[in-house]
């Protein structure tokens, strides 16, 4: 996969669980994308929540991994 397609990849990724994220009044954004590991920046209430990093592994980087599978890990950036 090249490298825009990894990124394209990750954004649909993105995509799909934006709706769930604004709905609870936070949003996430693509940072970067350095040797198959994803830097994501939560927004709004996201920011403050005390469940985003579960929302970050168990939501945010399985569905990355699924539509990207040579993803490492997804990192929070703050």
């Amino acid at each position: 996969m090249t490298d825009s397609e990894l990124l394209k990849n990750t954004e649909k990724a993105l995509e799909e669980i934006r709706p769930y994220l604004i709905t609870d009044g936070g949003n996430i954004s693509l940072i970067s994308i350095d040797n198959n590991i994803v830097k994501v920046q939560f927004e709004g209430a996201c920011i403050g929540c005390s469940v985003n990093q579960m929302t970050l592994k168990n939501g945010v980087e399985a569905i990355i991994k699924k539509y990207a599978p040579q993803i490492k890990e997804v990192l929070e950036v703050r």
